[in-house]
């Protein structure tokens, strides 16, 4: 039995239901491009919102995070990640939590808590000692010198204001050398496997703190890191869960691990990353922009890597490593079986559009960098314009030749010719309890009246595939095969807005989920939802699975405007729109 399952089975003893992993593309976040915490899609329910499953949650999550993407080559780092969690919504608090962690860890894994050590926050001018875990991690056998007492990375807040409070992390030490009497968490050797944070304040726009009535736990243990330290091994790439897969690509290059580390970890994690963001009930394609931009780079950089292993970038190896890591995954998601052919299809295609310029762009870069020490910035954007080179290759082909490039004039000649996303191109992600302010709270109910503006002047075939809310504007992908005409944006913007004069109540039930399908509710990713799922109405116009938030009426939404309607993907356009005071 693998590392999940004895995780889901232990939970599920201690009176947790397992809920299913969340897409890696988040529905109702608006603050970042994927989910990069196995907390993100509790959010709502973090926030005081009531869950279906009950007070007592566990889940394996599907993560992915490009912030440190140059990082990837290491042993340790990876782009797409699982994350085991628990969750205690106003249920229990540090004194289950911890012992349990400290059980599952000792008697269930076998760890020696000769090996285990932790800390605890050490308090400061607002917040106290957290005493009580101190406390409960001696009571365990923990010794004292085995705890240490921190400021700085034992406080957990998710931005400048909301609910916060101490945590405390579990160390494990990873080396063969004599395990140190005196835990010190700046060594090294002491790798962090767990993290359980305790919810129990409220930090106000005053920075006034105050005790919270409703206390939560949120905990975290990530599944590679972990994994490779059961087996033993100080090369995440060298357990069980990568070893198949780099071994299929040392027998498709013909060379051994050991001397291509790098490349070979690099391709095994972006093909993984690419299988499952190709795979996700959000339709993403390789594009110029958010999601779409990521996958590219990845598929790309993977490709660049493989030409360096000397493997026939023309043959189907990327669909024989793709395969495998479909296999691997597909008894634990549901969408890697449905979408499977897909997978493989958005691979083969990147890759040949790819292999068609990138030799040409080799040879241009070679050409242009030759006797030089800079890459100006009209000589980046060519590479990316004409030779398809993204500025992040441009940069690491620059690098290892030492050569600096010149990202801002790049910068200022890409943003004259198309729209970038910022998180996309810098790895901007902030995740967290943000964005759920009162304009962003009416941009979730406005997407629901937009899609049922859709379905009624464009016709019933129209499903949302995908959305993104910031504070300025809401973005809306929905399946169509045709670009809308000016008459039929107008209908669209009319109907919302009289949907808004009109001051509809917005309700909300829990009822399940086939009750939910039948009644005729819609749902972006059915197979995302548990049994029991919340469905908000908006009168008899709208009736959509969603986990919120919502306003309680339309009448507070303004007045809606469509800024841009233009293609995502093929067979999906995208409508950009505000909402204007009144």
């Amino acid at each position: 039995m693998n590392l999940k399952d004895l995780y889901i089975n232990f939970f599920i003893e201690k009176g947790h239901k397992q809920i299913p992993s969340a897409p890696v593309v988040p529905e109702n976040d608006p603050s970042v491009l994927f989910n990069t915490a196995g907390m993100q899609p509790l959010i709502p329910y973090l926030m005081g919102q009531t869950h279906p499953y009950g007070t007592r949650l566990c889940d394996y999550q599907k993560c992915i995070r490009t912030n440190d993407l140059d990082s990837i080559g290491d042993t340790t780092h990876h782009t797409f990640f699982e994350m085991l969690g628990n969750w205690s919504l106003g249920d229990y608090f540090k004194k289950e939590s911890i012992t349990w962690s400290f059980e599952f860890l000792t008697q269930v894994l076998q760890i020696p808590k000769e090996r285990l050590a932790v800390t605890v926050f050490k308090g400061d001018e607002t917040v106290p000692f957290d005493e009580e875990s101190y406390t409960l991690w001696k009571s365990l056998g923990i010794q004292e010198d085995r705890i240490a007492k921190t400021v700085k990375d034992n406080f957990w807040i998710a931005g400048e204001t909301g609910p916060c409070g101490p945590d405390t992390e579990i160390f494990y030490f990873r080396s063969e050398e004599e395990i140190p009497a005196v835990f010190d968490p700046e060594d090294d050797r002491w790798v962090e496997i767990w993290n359980n944070v305790f919810m129990q304040y409220y930090k106000d726009s005053e920075g006034k703190i105050t005790e919270l009535p409703k206390k939560n736990v949120d905990t975290g243990m990530g599944v590679e890191r972990t994994t490779a330290i059961l087996e033993g091994v100080n090369d995440n790439y060298a357990s069980s869960i990568w070893k198949d897969v780099i071994d299929l690509i040392s027998q498709i290059s013909h060379l051994p691990y050991e001397g291509n580390e790098k490349s070979m970890r690099i391709i095994a994690d972006h093909l993984r990353t690419a299988v499952f963001i190709s795979a996700d009930p959000s339709g993403i394609k390789p594009c110029n922009t958010d999601q779409g931009y990521i996958l590219r780079r990845l598929i790309r950089r993977a490709i660049r890597h493989a030409k360096r292993l000397n493997i026939d970038i023309n043959s189907n190896w990327e669909e024989q490593i793709a395969t495998l890591i479909l296999k691997k995954y597909q008894p634990y998601y549901q969408e890697l079986i449905d979408n499977s052919t897909t997978v493989v299809e958005v691979l083969k295609a990147e890759k040949e559009k790819f292999n068609r310029t990138l030799e040409k762009g080799l040879k241009e870069f070679e050409k242009v960098t030759k006797n030089q020490k800079t890459i100006d910035g009209t000589t980046a954007f060519r590479l990316y314009d004409t030779f398809g080179f993204p500025i992040e290759l441009t940069i690491e082909l620059a690098s290892e030749i030492g050569l600096t490039v010149d990202e801002e004039g790049f910068r200022e000649r890409f943003k004259k010719h198309q729209e970038l996303s910022r998180t996309a191109s810098q790895g901007k992600f902030k995740g967290g309890l943000a964005g759920n302010s009162e304009i962003e709270t009416k941009y979730h109910t406005a997407t629901h009246l937009l899609n049922a503006a859709l379905k009624n002047v464009v016709g019933p075939t129209v499903h949302q595939k995908g959305s993104n809310i910031t504070s300025e504007r809401m973005r809306f992908d929905f399946s169509c095969d045709h670009k809308l005409s000016e008459e039929e944006k107008q209908q669209v913007e009319k109907l919302v807005n009289d949907w808004i004069q009109e001051g509809i109540d917005v309700t909300v039930q829990e009822m399940k989920k086939e009750e939910a399908i039948a009644s005729g509710a819609e749902c972006m990713f059915i197979e995302k939802y548990p049994d029991i799922v919340t469905v908000y109405s908006i009168g008899d116009i709208s009736k959509e699975l969603c986990g919120g938030p919502h306003v309680k009426n339309t009448s507070v939404l303004g007045k809606f405007k469509i800024i841009k309607e233009e293609a995502s993907s093929a067979g999906v356009r995208r409508i950009k729109a505000i909402l204007e005071e009144m």
